[in-house]
C-alpha cells in the first residue's frame, strides 16, 4: 500500500512538473514572438522613414545641382568691381 501510495505522489509529481515546464516554455516563446513582431515593425518603421529621407535628400540634390549664382555681388562690403 506504501508503495502504491508514494508510486502515485512521484507520478502525480512528475506530471506537475511536466505542466509547469510545458507552461514556461509557451510564456517564454510568447515573449520571444513578441519581440520578434516588435523588431519586424521597427523595421519597417525604419525602412520607410529611410525612404522618406532618401527622397527628400533626392529633391534637395536636384535644387543644388543647378547653376549657382553668386548672391556677394551686390553686397557694399567686399565689392572688388
Amino acid at each position: 500500500m506504501i508503495t502504491k501510495l508514494s508510486f502515485f505522489s512521484i507520478y502525480d509529481l512528475a506530471l506537475l512538473l511536466e505542466a509547469s515546464l510545458s507552461t514556461i516554455l509557451i510564456i517564454v516563446g510568447i515573449f520571444f514572438a513578441i519581440l520578434l513582431l516588435l523588431g519586424l515593425r521597427k523595421s519597417y518603421i525604419l525602412k520607410k522613414e529611410n525612404e522618406r529621407l532618401e527622397a527628400m535628400n533626392n529633391k534637395i540634390n536636384e535644387e543644388t545641382d543647378k547653376a549657382y549664382r553668386d548672391f556677394t555681388e551686390g553686397h557694399i562690403y567686399g565689392s572688388d568691381k
